[in-house]
């Protein structure tokens, strides 16, 4: 019977010991915030307001209940935040088409729906109809301990049983944004109508 070299065997037991007895990096814990109620988009604004600038990536994802159903739905995006009050959200489908285009400045809301070829403006005092129509609207947020940059923020419809997370990447703050960052342009035979009509929840057809 081959014996293995004694010395080959105490350098496999010291390496196993080595190996094993290496700390592990523990990350710092996760600080879950009080839910805030109320117009999402100032909600967002205020999590956001410790920064000057953030842009990341996002993963979007959306679960609803219809009519007893679950439905879920996954999308990238792209999240733009200049201080006050300049946010940009763009989702993607995952194979790359543009899927709708949101962006909120000067207390003013314009939506963009390329596949649609739909636009929707309108200013934040719409919003109360939505308030009253969908009932409370929660937005959570999580950070790690030690971070003023949210991880992911949640969006949640109550009673509509439908809920959004919105989990940040590659994150960047405090650095300077394109001149069109916050720049809205129409494209050539997009209807325009108001944002009113959207959250009434009108036929868009």
């Amino acid at each position: 019977m081959m014996r293995r070299p004694v010395g080959f065997i105490l350098l496999s037991i010291l390496l196993g010991f080595f190996l094993s007895g290496c700390p592990k990096k523990v990350p710092p814990p996760t600080i879950f915030e009080k839910p805030l109620v109320g117009n999402p988009v100032e909600k967002i604004l205020e999590i956001f307001s410790s920064n000057e600038s953030l842009q990341a990536r996002a993963s979007i994802r959306i679960r609803t209940v219809r009519s007893g159903e679950e439905m879920n739905f996954a999308l990238n995006g792209f999240i733009l935040y200049q201080k006050p009050d300049k946010l940009r959200i763009l989702g993607y489908h995952p194979l790359g088409a543009s899927l709708f285009d949101a962006l909120y400045r000067d207390r003013k809301f314009f939506l963009l729906l390329p596949l649609q070829r739909k636009a929707f403006t309108g200013d934040d005092s719409e919003f109360d109809d939505l308030s009253e129509k969908a009932g409370p609207i929660e937005v959570l947020s999580e950070r790690r301990e030690g971070s003023e940059v949210p991880e992911r923020i949640r969006i949640h419809f109550v009673e509509k049983e439908t809920r959004i997370d919105l989990r940040l990447k590659d994150v960047e703050t405090n650095s300077s944004l394109p001149e069109d960052s916050f720049q809205w342009v129409i494209p050539e035979g997009v209807e325009v109508a108001s944002i009113s009509r959207l959250l009434r929840g009108r036929n868009l057809k």
